[in-house]
């Protein structure tokens, strides 16, 4: 019975012991603003000591705080990691002018322009925070108000007061001949910049007008004075308004509008072209490339331009030390620059290796970044490789580890000699002894040798010779 009670307690005592030992952690706690690493998403149970890395979610980014949490107990520690919102900081100076900000320049708010009394608004008036910083038509503030030149369309009649001067917001009303049918806008209003908006209309013959019924000899009696298509616009980098573009015939005095290429604003010179007497007038407009600014900030890196203009790219370089998260390269399209910011993550080392019979020095919480040093110390032996490791940009360890080995060399056998104690109880590696021949013997060779680290007295043990009868050497 006794012995029945015995083992009873000693297995309660071993379960107890292994419980102890041994406790698990479940999948680790969610926090506000972050995401765990992939690696780690898919287990569901961590043994004590382990440790998992959590990342900040899209749109935010790390402020303080460590990035790990550890399993302990069955308990993991807690994340003090701090993500805050991306921001796209200041829109930069409009020079006449200032921005005024819908919030902290958060991803989704817009920084909306203002110009100083005197000046007028040229472009859109805001900007709107993406992932690759603030987007859109950089606006501008020009010297001057506002005006609007009268807006002329043939064969038409003007509901409105015919001035020679029209001031932003003011609004033009059309109506056609007799005899013309309204193509566009009946309405039109003086916008930013001195354009209306829309477009002013055209007054178009009607079908059924006596100006385009032909005459007994079938000449279109109309046909006098009219203009085919337009030509090409050259190398202007501009395109016919596409309601023109199926139409083969136009009326002297009508006109026509262009508009420029994707990824070209206007820069100088009239939207139109007028069919005078059958002749197209010179196309004035020059388009330039759309600007995209800045590609953003870019944290442990910088973006390197081919130009800022449509049609050229930024490269994204990191620092040494740190790697390129996303594609490196962003192009600058019509609407701004595509895609989002790349990141420059910190390159990070495996933990380093132990190695038996050594101490290490250095140790931290992982991850080891770029340039974390650890050095290693035989507790026993030697030392073989290099006593310092450190991260390289390439995150591995800069040397494999080192090892602690015990070298000795074997008792040194020189016949007719003796040789006084090392101050190592084995021969180990830098042993030293002292070498001398037994009475009648006369030594050749070196007093001393060492133990080297091939585990060889160096230099060679020397010998030990016999006297010859005289005293003398043999």
């Amino acid at each position: 019975m006794r012995t029945v009670s015995w083992n009873i307690l000693l297995f309660s005592l071993f379960t107890l012991s292994s419980a102890q030992v041994q406790k698990w952690c479940g999948a680790p706690v969610e926090y506000p603003h972050t995401r765990l690493d992939n690696k780690y998403s898919s287990r569901l149970k961590f043994s004590s000591g382990d440790k998992v890395y959590y990342n900040c979610a899209e749109n935010f980014t790390p402020s303080t705080g460590s990035r790990s949490v550890q399993c302990q107990l069955g308990k993991w520690t807690k994340l003090t990691l701090k993500c805050e919102k991306k921001s796209c900081g200041n829109a930069g100076d409009l020079p006449h002018g200032q921005f005024l900000y819908q919030g902290n320049s958060y991803i989704g708010e817009k920084v909306y322009a203002s110009c100083n009394k005197g000046y007028t608004l040229k472009g859109l008036n805001y900007l709107v925070c993406t992932e690759s910083g603030w987007t859109g038509e950089f606006p501008s503030c020009v010297e001057g108000t506002a005006t609007c030149s009268p807006p002329a369309v043939s064969n038409s009649v003007q509901r409105s007061e015919n001035v020679s001067e029209y001031q932003l917001g003011d609004n033009v009303t059309f109506a056609c001949a007799r005899g013309f049918l309204l193509d566009g806008a009946q309405q039109v209003t003086c916008g930013p910049g001195g354009r209306w908006q829309p477009e002013p209309p055209l007054c178009l013959p009607s079908p059924t007008s006596p100006a385009s019924t032909p005459t007994s000899s079938g000449r279109d009696v109309s046909s006098a004075g009219r203009c085919g298509a337009p030509p090409p616009a050259g190398d202007s980098h501009a395109s016919l308004a596409d309601k023109y573009t199926g139409r083969t015939s136009f009326s002297s005095g009508e006109k026509v509008y262009y508009v420029c290429d994707v990824g070209y604003a206007p820069a100088v010179g009239s939207r139109t072209r007028l069919c005078s007497d059958g002749e197209w007038t010179p196309l004035r407009l020059q388009c330039e490339r759309k600007l995209c600014g800045t590609a953003g900030e870019l944290t442990n890196g910088r973006f390197v331009y081919s130009g800022v203009a449509f049609g050229d790219k930024a490269t994204a370089v990191c620092e040494e030390g740190y790697r390129l998260v996303g594609r490196a390269t962003r192009n600058c399209l019509s609407g701004g620059w595509d895609g989002r910011n790349p990141e420059c993550e910190a390159v990070e080392c495996d933990e380093p290796p132990e190695v038996k019979n050594a101490e290490m020095k250095g140790l931290e919480d992982q991850p080891y970044k770029y340039r974390s040093v650890v050095q290693y110390r035989c507790l026993s032996g030697t030392l073989f490789g290099q006593k310092e490791l450190w991260c390289t940009k390439n995150g591995t360890w800069s040397d494999p580890p080192p090892q602690c080995q015990e070298v000795t060399c074997p008792s040194p056998d020189v016949s007719n000699a003796y040789w006084t104690k090392s101050q190592y109880r084995k021969h180990q590696f830098r042993s030293r002894i002292l070498i001398e021949c037994k009475k009648g013997f006369y030594r050749k060779g070196p007093s001393s040798v060492s133990c080297n680290i091939q585990g060889q007295w160096e230099p060679d043990l020397p010998t030990c010779l016999r006297k010859t009868r005289r005293g003398g050497r043999g």
